[in-house]
């Protein structure tokens, strides 16, 4: 009963969790594109009123003219859009699903198999929200020291590349590869909320209580909430790679499982910056941004490639010593896996999750050969190819059981005992 309800759990929260994220990222490219895309006025009053940039926009059957002041408005309008809670709402429910779906579990999920007494759960959830919480106040401290200093924002990328490639190095020899990967998204996005609840909106707040008081507006304020609200852009698509990427086994596996995640994440923020700066191109203010497109691409193919399986080469069988006797069977083929082989290893490690008699994650059963007959290719791709199956690898499957099913499914896959 614990399972089912924590599945329904995992579900809803995944929906509340992609539902708000959808909505947080499309605001916040909205108001990038907004920001790069504004020109300067042409009508006389609105350059008295104190605009400093519009932009005429097409949608939905409606002409649509947003404006952005300098400081601030002649007069405050009663009425404002916040944007926040869309930030809050997905930290909220990410955490929610982090808990639900490794914190819970955190001896099956966050313990390396590989060493099962490396830590405790205590130790292993500890370790965890460390991750969230010392990414954010080193972040938060370097954007603070050098953020506002001649040529800051690239000595902040600079610190921030470093600091990232360091936590990724430890996550992945910490943690197993999935839950590395996991907790590398989740590290970031905390800190793409935490710039919101501790810089953005208490700077907005800030001076919106200044003109309501009739006081002068500290600039400052705008500066920093666009300082964070650009980095928060950049990190957007590294952190949806890193939530996405634990579905692919291949991927948080490899043995350099720590490179491949700073090469995809590279990639995704060079993409982002070639779509920022596509918008000021077409405006004349900057040169064509596909050699950052170029770059995310090349990485991605260079990951690709590094990653590519090789097949190992066919080793001929020797020559059989003598015939059989008549009568008897036939020798198997050298290296060929039958089913009382691999049906060890199901046993072992799948039917725990994949059993007629208890649990059928996605009605899949192996625990007998009629059942497993129906589910080979699935055996083979979800074992084999992406190993992702066994689900966080909570009793350390390895390179030559993995092999074994394998050889098994190439084989015919025999289910004969």
């Amino acid at each position: 009963m614990e399972s089912y309800l924590l599945d329904w759990a995992n579900l809803l929260l995944r929906w509340l969790h992609v539902i708000t994220a959808i909505a947080w990222v499309g605001s916040s490219f909205y108001f990038v594109f907004l920001d790069s895309s504004l020109t300067p006025p042409e009508d006389e009053d609105l350059k008295k009123q104190g605009v400093s940039g519009e932009l005429w926009a097409l949608h939905g059957g409606g002409f649509y003219h947003p404006v952005k002041f300098n400081v601030s408005p002649p007069k405050l309008p009663d009425h404002l859009h916040w944007f926040y809670w869309e930030s809050y709402t997905t930290w909220l429910s990410g955490f929610a699903l982090l808990t639900v779906s490794y914190l819970w579990n955190a001896k099956i999920y966050l313990v390396n198999p590989a060493d099962p007494n490396a830590m405790s759960s205590a130790a292993a959830i500890a370790a965890a929200l460390s991750f969230l919480v010392v990414f954010w106040l080193l972040y938060d401290g370097i954007c603070r020291i050098f953020g506002q200093k001649k040529n800051g924002d690239a000595i902040v990328g600079g610190l921030v590349l470093v600091l990232v490639c360091i936590a990724a190095y430890l996550a992945t020899h910490i943690f197993p590869g999935q839950a590395a990967f996991l907790l590398m998204g989740a590290m970031i996005a905390t800190s793409m909320s935490a710039n919101v609840f501790f810089w953005i909106i208490p700077g907005q707040r800030t001076v919106v209580r200044a003109l309501r008081e009739g006081k002068p507006v500290d600039p400052i304020y705008g500066k920093r909430g666009k300082q964070r609200s650009v980095h928060n852009t950049y990190f957007t698509l590294p952190v949806l790679f890193a939530m996405l990427s634990n579905h692919y086994g291949w991927l948080y596996n490899h043995p350099q499982n720590w490179l491949v995640l700073i090469g995809m994440m590279f990639a995704g923020a060079a993409i982002r910056q070639f779509f920022v700066l596509r918008h000021g191109f077409k405006l004349g203010r900057n040169s064509h941004p596909w050699p950052y497109a170029a770059v995310g691409i090349a990485a991605i193919i260079a990951v690709g490639i590094w990653l590519k399986p090789v097949d190992k080469p066919a080793v001929a069988a020797p020559a059989p010593a003598a015939a059989p006797a008549a009568g008897a069977p036939a020798a198997a083929a050298a290296g060929a896996v039958g089913y009382d082989q691999v049906s060890k290893i199901f046993a072992q490690h799948c039917v725990v999750c994949h059993s007629s008699a208890g649990l059928a994650q996605k009605n899949v059963k192996l625990d007998s050969p009629q059942e497993v007959a129906a589910h080979t290719q699935q055996i083979y791709q979800q074992v084999v190819i992406l190993k992702k199956m066994p689900f966080g690898n909570p009793d350390g499957i390895n390179a030559d059981e993995r092999d074994q099913i394998k050889r098994w499914f190439e084989g015919g896959a025999p289910t004969a005992p």
